[in-house]
């Protein structure tokens, strides 16, 4: 499995949203707000979220998630293979 992003983390990132707010999850990995999108760099391919609850979600850390922007637990093939790269060298 290849990412084509720079992933901003292994691990799917917790965050407190508000019930009727929108949020914009960053698919890119650049920005310095994440896992929310700082417009510096995704633009129009920045993620909205829209919060029909006040509660604690799970953004995607590692860009690979099939179902943006929460995580999907894609980040546990990119653990294995980084792990796996790093016991080959």
């Amino acid at each position: 499995m290849k990412n084509k992003n720079s992933p901003s983390d292994f691990f799917p990132v917790a965050y407190d949203v508000e019930e009727g707010k929108n949020y914009y999850w960053c698919s890119c990995g650049k920005s310095r707000t994440q896992p929310l999108c700082d417009r510096s760099d995704c633009g129009s391919k920045a993620v909205a979220y829209h919060a029909e609850l006040t509660e604690t979600v799970f953004f995607c850390g590692c860009k690979l998630t099939k179902d943006p922007p929460l995580c999907d637990g894609s980040h546990a093939q990119l653990l294995f293979d980084y792990l796996k790269n790093k016991s080959k060298k």
